[in-house]
């Protein structure tokens, strides 16, 4: 026992002397390893409670084991441990003050900041797909394909973003076939920051619904944005600005058919085609939440409203959940909602798409 004892006992000093060490203004005192220091916020991993942030500014002493990267106020880089004494942060030899520390990072923390700096365009990809499939067999006979794609790119200074997501569904009752759903949506967004705070944002969108005879809506925008608040766990950002829109719908003809909203019924003779360009003034806002280390949940949202004909408006919004099982199996919805104020003749304002199953992430 007395030998086990002494065991665990030099086990636990060689842990305490490799941790770096901090002592807090109240008296607490903290084990660890430091992560990163991003403003305020002093992250370090400790062993008995996980990764815990901490104020800088309650720091009363510091103590480092292995070096750490640091950036001081001035601009100056270091790689360096770090020790309290008498007040002041010895840094490679200089003596700072504390507030002078403006960011730690440690060498994983430092490799993937430095991945974000300069990376190819084909870098830093990440995302998730959903395939979908559904079907009946018997007295009717029904089929439903869809597939759900998010996918963003994020660096330090800017942020792209890409979505995809279809819908085909049929049906067969008693030798008779008809389609139950057809819809296609998909778009891109290009971010940038202009300040701490402040970004511009463009987007394209492109969408085809049959089912509310849109044969083709591009829309082609840009605006700028705000950062309401971003960390580790969620961010919201709000945003505006001006978009051009072209829709191309096909209209029945009313003279050819009796009932002109019957898709089955549609051919060549009782389609029209029409177009219109339009001018949008649009706002909304994008929103994260990561709920653990596995679930997160994003929704987006727009409102355009029309500036050639301000009677009418149109909103997009969007909703996403994944929950990660393995490193590359997710569980993922997505929900993607089309309001229209001034649809085709017969046809509802609302249409509904979504998509749910087991998918696949992937990183680059």
């Amino acid at each position: 026992m007395n030998t086990f004892r002494t065991c665990l006992g030099l086990l636990c000093l060689s842990i305490a002397l490799r941790a770096d060490v901090l002592v807090m203004k109240n008296g607490d005192r903290v084990t660890g390893d430091i992560v990163k220091k991003d403003g305020n916020n002093l992250t370090v991993k400790t062993a008995l409670f996980g990764t815990i942030t901490l104020p800088w500014d309650q720091v009363d002493s510091v103590k480092t084991s292995t070096p750490l990267n640091v950036v001081l106020a001035d601009g100056k880089t270091a790689q360096s441990n770090l020790e309290t004494s008498n007040g002041k942060v010895d840094v490679g030899g200089q003596a700072v003050a504390p507030a002078d520390v403006k960011v730690l990072r440690n060498a994983a923390e430092e490799k993937a900041y430095e991945r974000l700096l300069h990376p190819g365009f084909l870098q830093l990809w990440s995302g998730a797909g959903t395939l979908g499939l559904a079907g009946t067999a018997g007295n009717s006979k029904t089929s439903t394909f869809a597939i759900g794609m998010n996918a963003a790119r994020v660096t330090n200074t800017d942020k792209m973003t890409a979505y995809f997501n279809t819908v085909k569904g049929s049906s067969s009752v008693n030798g008779v076939s008809s389609d139950t759903a057809q819809a296609v949506r998909g778009g891109l967004t290009y971010s940038r920051n202009i300040t701490k705070k402040i970004f511009f944002n463009g987007f394209n969108d492109w969408e085809y619904d049959r089912f509310q005879n849109l044969d083709l809506r591009f829309v082609l925008g840009g605006g700028a944005g705000y950062h309401v608040f971003k960390h580790d766990r969620a961010f919201l950002d709000v945003l505006a600005g001006m978009a051009f829109e072209h829709d191309k719908f096909d209209q029945c003809d009313t003279a050819t058919t009796q009932n002109p909203c019957n898709l089955t019924a549609f051919n060549s003779t009782n389609l029209q085609q029409y177009t219109k360009n339009s001018a949008n003034f649009y706002y909304g806002d994008d929103y994260s939440l990561k709920f653990g280390p596995r679930t997160s949940f994003t929704q987006s949202f727009r409102m355009f409203n029309n500036l050639s004909d301000t009677h009418a408006y149109r909103v997009n919004f969007d909703i996403g959940a994944n929950t990660q099982f393995t490193k590359w199996m997710t569980w993922n919805l997505s929900v993607s909602d089309r309001f229209l104020n001034e649809p085709s003749p017969g046809r509802k304002r609302n249409d509904l798409l979504y998509t749910t199953g087991i998918g696949i992430t992937f990183a680059h």
